[in-house]
């Protein structure tokens, strides 16, 4: 992704994370630039594993989740309290903080469209900094910044990426955040609906 590209998408994600009104939320900003957040890709070979990729993942995890908002809303009015936009824009956009300072570009040996060997640049995972998990890491590092998160907050943050590779004490605790609130499993959906659909590379003609 272009610079500018970058920056225009940075602009985006930051006033929506300022319209939250979040106490302290100008030093989780400013961490995230130190942690280079906006300029990680979101996967290592996956979906937008280029320069910006985890920023634009976000705002797409973000879209994903309005829309997901509207259509249940609209069949359980009910909902609407629990499912609050300032809370989505924060579970949606800081997701995936802990990817910041994940993936490191590196030079490796891969074979191109006629067999032969090329170097490549590629992104490779350097989870030694701070091993604590996925869903938590995030969690903890926005604590760690001086956002208050809510309790369905947390919940929606640690458990996005839903029921995979869990033990089976995560698997219980999995289940028991979604009975507590809707926005749980909204924000796992709505990652789901980026990462999976909309991230999806287009067939080649």
């Amino acid at each position: 992704m272009e610079n500018n590209q970058i920056q225009e998408k940075k602009e985006r994600f930051c006033e929506l994370l300022r319209k939250t009104g979040r106490e302290n939320i100008e030093y989780v900003i400013e961490d995230l630039e130190s942690w280079g957040f906006f300029k990680a890709p979101a996967s290592s070979q996956g979906h937008h594993a280029y320069p910006g990729g985890l920023l634009e993942h976000s705002l797409n995890v973000y879209d994903a989740a309005m829309a997901a908002r509207e259509d249940a809303i609209a069949m359980r009015p009910d909902l609407e309290s629990e499912l609050n936009p300032d809370s989505i824009a924060i579970a949606a956009l800081l997701h995936d903080v802990c990817k910041a300072n994940y993936y490191r570009l590196t030079k490796k040996k891969k074979r191109n469209e006629i067999g032969m060997f090329e170097e490549v640049e590629q992104y490779e995972i350097h989870d030694e900094i701070f091993p604590v998990g996925h869903g938590e890491k995030s969690v903890i590092l926005l604590l760690q910044s001086g956002l208050d998160l809510s309790d369905e907050e947390i919940y929606a943050i640690r458990w996005h990426m839903g029921p995979w590779n869990l033990s089976r004490d995560d698997e219980k605790f999995y289940r028991q955040a979604g009975k507590q609130s809707p926005l749980q499993p909204l924000i796992h959906v709505a990652d789901t609906i980026a990462s999976a659909i909309l991230e999806r590379p287009a067939k080649k003609l």
